[in-house]
């Protein structure tokens, strides 16, 4: 028989595959199928043309000239609408038509709406993954569609005659790393951040520093998986974009951490160093200024460390100089893939080891002139402090089969050692510091020890400074004597004069510490009580001496221009404990 006459005589009806679910670590369903319909027409066989469009008109919603062309056209078999709902589905069957039928399938479901879209990504129409794991993983994920042959007269109409029938495959499904609490946490953090900062973009990443495992990964604004805008590619490129793993950004002062690593690996710093910051240093006739003009003074590492003086971190690059320098960025990731199971990432922008100089060199150690991506960041941070071993990242942590049948498992993947425990375990000390006592006191947690370092980085547009525009960060630890978890928070073009990762996003990290302390009944230490004092009234006091009486009270300040104070947060009469971060914003009144 030709391939003709069997298309003629024999009917094949599509029996689609379900496509395999993906769930969260605690078998929490992110993405599912739900029964749909896809509606289809033989139009040698409609016998109520008039009828038949009217009705497909009804149902589907499309114009009543739209159903009669289709039941027009000269072919076989036509499609007239994907993916429909039983109840429309019911509609159209039982209206009785002649040559038009609906087929069973599924559509795509998110029973989280909006959470995780950056990860999980989205299907189109035919179930096909898109972008995101949906993408990444569709080899596992896509199911083997089966067919009822049955057959037909030479209009298409089904006879008495045989069938045969080949059954659907359907896909595996995927566990993954994410914790659906932790990521419930993130959600809640970035949102909120969101709306007290009126910020750009608010992102969180929480990860497992003795595996690499991500445990939630949160960005706001996000979009509904169950409502892509499909129509505006520009919006869905934007919304969809994880940009947590594809884009960089200067580190600022969390890169410290890795220039503190790098300096008690080689030994060119101990507890007896002291630096000595006058508010800049001059490099190869350049002058780099600390972010304190007025400058810190004499300091031993730890000081420095919770002062993120500029200048001490210069003096550590240009100790350790390029070659060792460069080693220690590269044996930490910075300037390669993670290889991350996602696609599109970034490797970042690290400057040629042979173009660097010195100021260059100076500057890559508080943050600046290298840019990462903030996987590769809290990447690093975990075995910054897990004791020295550096993990790949991963979503994925198991595929089955539709019966339950284990098909890949994943171990976690050890690629590198760059410090020893001896550096980790000093430099878990010198992070709680920072925590406890320096500008990372915002994310303290009662009860619970936690290291980081907050950051803070002007953006850049066409080559040159964007004015007022900073990405703010905090990236952290806990517990910190034995570390589980690493949190990175980020706020993207914080809205106003309070743009400090100190004040910004320490705090939301602290609040996700928090949460996962009481969701996993950490053991908390018995709390400190915090002294309380008044906030002073500094406003129109210069500005040396407005640090001078703030800091003498007990506070850590980060400071907002130059000249006299002209306002502080919290403002002068409010409670504010002994230990906290305050703003002071200056004026020069010339």
């Amino acid at each position: 028989m030709t391939q003709r006459a069997a298309e003629q005589w024999y009917r094949d009806l599509p029996l689609s595959a379900p496509r395999g679910n993906i769930y969260a670590s605690g078998g929490e369903l992110l993405a599912g199928n739900v029964k749909a319909y896809d509606v289809y027409a033989r139009p040698n066989a409609v016998t109520e043309k008039a009828r038949a469009a009217e009705t497909l008109s009804d149902a589907l919603g499309m114009s009543l000239a739209a159903a009669e062309e289709k039941l027009s056209e000269r072919r076989s078999e036509v499609t007239l609408a994907r993916r429909v709902s039983p109840e429309v589905a019911e509609s159209i069957d039982g209206a009785g038509l002649a040559g038009i039928y609906c087929v069973a399938t599924y559509k795509r479901s998110y029973p989280y709406g909006s959470t995780l879209s950056k990860v999980i990504g989205f299907t189109n129409v035919d179930g096909d993954g898109q972008n995101g794991l949906e993408g990444y993983y569709d080899r596992y994920l896509s199911g083997t569609d089966g067919y009822l042959y049955a057959e037909a007269d030479i209009a298409g109409r089904e006879t008495d005659g045989d069938t045969r029938y080949v059954p659907a495959v359907a896909g595996c499904d995927l566990e993954l790393t994410i914790d659906a609490d932790i990521q419930s946490y993130a959600e809640s953090a970035v949102m909120a951040a969101h709306a007290e900062w009126q910020a750009k973009s608010c992102s969180a990443i929480v990860t497992d520093v003795r595996t690499g495992g991500i445990k939630a990964l949160a960005s706001y604004p996000s979009y509904d998986l169950n409502d892509v805008p499909r129509n505006d590619i520009e919006l869905l490129n934007l919304l969809s974009k994880n940009t947590l793993i594809t884009d960089v950004y200067e580190p600022g002062s969390t890169f410290k951490i890795f220039t503190t690593a790098a300096a008690l690996e080689a030994g060119v710093v101990g507890e007896n160093s002291r630096f000595y910051c006058g508010g800049s240093r001059t490099v190869d006739g350049t002058r780099v200024r600390c972010w304190r003009t007025a400058g810190h003074g004499s300091q031993d590492l730890a000081e420095g460390v919770k002062n993120s003086c500029n200048c001490v971190f210069m003096d550590l690059a240009l100790s350790l100089g390029t070659s060792r320098f460069y080693e220690a960025i590269e044996a930490f990731g910075f300037g390669s893939k993670t290889n991350v199971d996602f696609f599109g990432e970034s490797a970042g922008i690290v400057m040629k080891k042979e173009n660097v100089k010195n100021v260059d060199l100076a500057r890559i150690g508080f943050g600046q002139a290298i840019a990462v991506t903030p996987l590769q960041l809290i990447t690093a941070v975990g075995a910054a402090v897990n004791g020295g071993t550096l993990y790949e990242p991963y979503f994925l942590s198991e595929v089955r089969s539709a019966e339950g049948d284990v098909v890949y498992e994943h171990a976690p993947k050890a690629v590198g050692r760059p410090i020893t425990e001896q550096t980790s375990a000093k430099l878990r000390e010198l992070l709680v510091g920072v925590v406890e006592e320096g500008g990372g006191s915002r994310a303290a947690v009662d009860g619970i020890k936690i290291g980081g370092k907050t950051g803070t980085a002007q953006k850049y547009e066409n080559g040159a400074i964007a004015s007022g525009k900073y990405v703010s960060s905090f990236v952290g630890f806990a517990p910190a004597d034995d570390p589980k978890y690493a949190v990175l928070f980020i706020v993207d073009e914080p809205s106003g004069y309070t743009y400090y990762g100190s004040l910004t996003a320490a705090p939301y990290a602290g609040r996700i510490f928090s949460r996962i302390a009481d969701g996993e009944n950490w053991r908390r230490a018995d709390a400190e009580d915090k002294v309380y004092i008044t906030m002073p009234d500094v406003v129109g006091t210069d500005q040396a001496a407005a640090v001078a009486e703030l800091e003498n009270a007990g506070l850590v300040v980060e400071t907002v221009g130059s000249g006299k104070v002209v306002s502080t947060t919290p403002a002068a009469g409010e409670h504010v404990a002994v230990g906290d971060v305050v703003l002071a914003r200056c004026e020069d009144s010339t």
